[in-house]
Parts: C-alpha cells; sequence; structure tokens
C-alpha cells in the first residue's frame, strides 16, 4: 500500500558565520576588489581569468601568478531575468543574473545586472559596475552592473532675442500697420516681398518699397499633423502664396477651411489680427482664408 513520505527537516548553520582561508590568488582578487578594482590572472597560455584561479581549468596547470588589471567595463555574454527577486538575492527589484566578460579578460564573471525591463538586456550589452559604499573585501563589494549610457533626456530651452534690422525692420513695420511691404527691383522688374535692400537675382538696389494686397494665391502647401501654438487645428496646413502683383511667394498658414479641401491655385486673403492688438511681428496675421473666388489655373 502506498504511504506517505517520511520527511525530516535538516538546517546547515554555522553561527558566527563559516571562516576559511581564501590563498594567495583569491585573497588578492578580494583585496583588490576592496580598493574598488578589479584584477584577473594570468595562465602559462597568456589567458586572463576572472575570477583568478589558482589552476588553469583548460590545462590543469598552475597559473602564474601575473595579475591583471581588467575591467572595470565589460560585455554581457548571455543572462537570465529574474523577475521576482528572493531574500538574499543582490537586488531587492527584477534583475539579471549576467556572465560579463570585463575589458581585458578572456573568461565571464557572473554577478548581476540592475535592469527591470529584460527586453533592454541583450548578449553584447556594455555594462559598468557599482561599487558598495563600504567595501570590505568581498564579491559583493561590487553592488551590482548597470547598463553602459547611450543616450540621456535633457530638458532644453534656448533663449535669443533677434534684432531686425534694414529691410526686415521696414516690413516688420509694415506689417504692425497691416500693410505688406514688397520692393521692385528697377532693373529686372521683379517685385519681393517681404521687402528687401537689393534684387536677389541681379544685385541691384531697391530704393523704394512697394505696397502689394493681403490677397494671393496657394502655389504649393503641406498638411501638418503635429500640434502647433500658431495654428488654428490639427491637421492644419502651411503654404506658400503668390501675394498679388508679386514674384517670389510667402510661406504662411492656411484657416478658415479644412486641410483636405486645400489645394493649388486657391485664392486666399489675409486674416488679420484687431488693429489694437498689432506688433512689428507676422503674428499679426493669423492666417490666410479662403476668398471664394475661382482657383488660379497653375503654370
Amino acid at each position: 500500500m502506498p504511504s506517505d513520505p517520511l520527511v525530516a527537516r535538516h538546517v546547515l548553520e554555522f553561527p558566527g558565520g563559516y571562516t576559511r582561508t581564501t590563498g594567495p590568488v583569491i585573497g588578492r582578487f578580494l583585496s583588490e576588489l576592496r580598493a574598488r578594482r578589479i584584477v584577473g590572472v594570468r595562465t602559462k597560455e597568456g589567458k586572463v581569468l576572472v575570477p583568478p584561479l589558482e589552476y588553469d581549468p583548460m590545462t590543469g596547470e598552475p597559473v602564474t601568478g601575473e595579475f591583471v588589471e581588467v575591467g572595470p567595463a565589460g560585455t554581457v555574454t548571455t543572462w537570465a531575468f529574474v523577475p521576482e527577486p528572493r531574500p538574499g538575492h543582490p537586488l531587492d527589484r527584477p534583475f539579471a543574473w549576467a556572465l560579463i566578460r570585463l575589458d581585458g579578460a578572456d573568461t565571464a564573471l557572473v554577478h548581476a545586472v540592475d535592469a527591470s525591463d529584460p527586453t533592454k538586456v541583450r548578449a553584447g550589452m556594455r555594462v559598468w559596475p557599482v561599487w558598495n559604499d563600504r567595501p570590505t573585501g568581498h564579491i559583493t563589494d561590487i553592488a551590482c552592473f548597470v547598463p553602459e549610457v547611450t543616450e540621456i533626456v535633457a530638458d532644453v530651452r534656448t533663449e535669443y532675442r533677434l534684432q531686425a534690422g534694414g529691410a526686415l525692420r521696414v516690413f516688420l513695420r509694415g506689417v504692425e500697420r497691416g500693410v505688406l511691404l514688397g520692393g521692385r527691383c528697377d532693373t529686372c522688374a521683379k517685385v519681393y516681398v517681404p521687402y528687401r535692400l537689393t534684387c536677389p537675382e541681379c544685385g541691384s538696389a531697391i530704393p523704394e518699397t512697394l505696397e502689394l494686397p493681403d490677397t494671393g494665391t496657394i502655389t504649393t502647401f503641406a498638411v501638418n499633423n503635429l500640434p502647433d501654438p500658431r495654428a488654428p487645428e490639427v491637421p492644419f496646413v502651411s503654404a506658400y502664396i503668390l501675394l498679388d502683383g508679386s514674384d517670389i511667394p510667402m510661406i504662411a498658414l492656411i484657416g478658415d477651411v479644412p486641410a483636405h479641401e486645400v489645394r493649388q491655385g486657391m485664392r486666399v486673403k489675409a486674416v488679420w489680427v484687431p488693429e489694437h492688438e498689432r506688433t512689428a511681428s507676422m503674428a499679426n496675421i493669423r492666417w490666410f482664408a479662403p476668398t471664394g473666388e475661382p482657383d488660379v489655373e497653375q503654370p
């Protein structure tokens, strides 16, 4: 007849701790850890063992006694993730046990890698040691290894002032008054907006300003799906608009029309902010809106 198994509980315990001698090789390794250095030992074949051993595991020959500082960084060769740490584990949060080949070593060291996301642990990952604050000459003097820094998140804010000079100042003062100023080249007769002092095509001076209407035609456009504080909504349209009487288009927002209805050749007119809100800024024009006129055929 089957019977219940007989079970006896045994506890192996060394009150006060189990003391053993380390020998010259392991003792040197632990002493170096206490000084926050990691060393290996060289074999007769020239390989560096980390952790160091008294005998070459491949040949059984005694090691040379030549100690070599390695690391401190290394490369993960293989790993196993621990989602739920147990008492006695080096970390109280998810981590990975890993074989780490330290720089300059030919064998791998087993230690913990502090990586809470298993998808971010991989063979070939570069890791660096985190040292305990009070080293004592034990493998736990290395608290754990952490992934090498490969990216950072930084808050970036740049504040600067732009001083409008020459032609731009003249143009913006016109915008402040609700007028778009351009200039006609006396040599090639092309009209440019915003106003500029010289013709970009022939280099001739443009001596005078020319008031242009705030109506024009969309020559090309782009639909934008990322928010912009200047835009009326998302998606919004930015377009090159050829003002009536000019030869060079200017860029502006398009509003008061669904993005999918914007098209080349559409006739538009500037929508200005109220006069008492205007400054020397292109923000005086909220956007350009359709006039309802027939489209202009594009060349």
